[in-house]
């Protein structure tokens, strides 16, 4: 399974501040997830699936991307490492798995994957890290395939 993590992009502040779920991308943000998004065609990736936050933000960050997606509520600000694995079906899933959500619960689950334990790790706007789930010996492993900003 692959899995990917992928942040939104930049966004203008919202009336409630940045966790509005109403605000949208800026135009430095839209060309952000533009080129991020032309990262990850380029990698031509199988059954690929896109969940996203309900956040605005998010799902005009997985719009960039131009595949279908889906808008989950556990991927949404406030969420935990448990909501993402949830939703991802990790690391059962057979294909890929992008999640576009938030900080910090994206750098928990990347420091949770590597390190077997969540701590608070950034991620930047717009970025993404990719995991990989594979056996080898019997034993499971997660590969850190890539890490790739704008």
């Amino acid at each position: 399974m692959d899995l990917i993590l992928w942040r939104h992009a930049e966004a203008a502040e919202g009336t409630s501040g940045i966790a509005d779920n109403k605000c949208k991308l800026t135009a430095r943000g839209k060309k952000q997830a533009q080129q991020v998004a032309e990262w990850l065609k380029a990698q031509r990736l199988t059954k690929v699936r896109v969940l996203s936050s309900p956040a605005e933000r998010a799902q005009q960050t997985a719009h960039a991307l131009g595949l279908p997606y889906k808008v989950k509520a556990q991927l949404a600000v406030g969420a935990d490492t448990v909501d993402l694995l949830a939703a991802a079906e990790w690391p059962d899933y057979h294909g890929a798995v992008i999640l576009v959500s938030h900080q910090p619960v994206l750098g928990r689950l990347a420091a949770l994957l590597l390190s077997g334990q969540e701590a608070d790790w950034t991620i930047k706007r717009a970025s993404i890290w990719w995991f990989s789930n594979r056996v080898r010996r019997d034993e499971t492993q997660t590969v850190l395939r890539a890490v790739v900003s704008p």
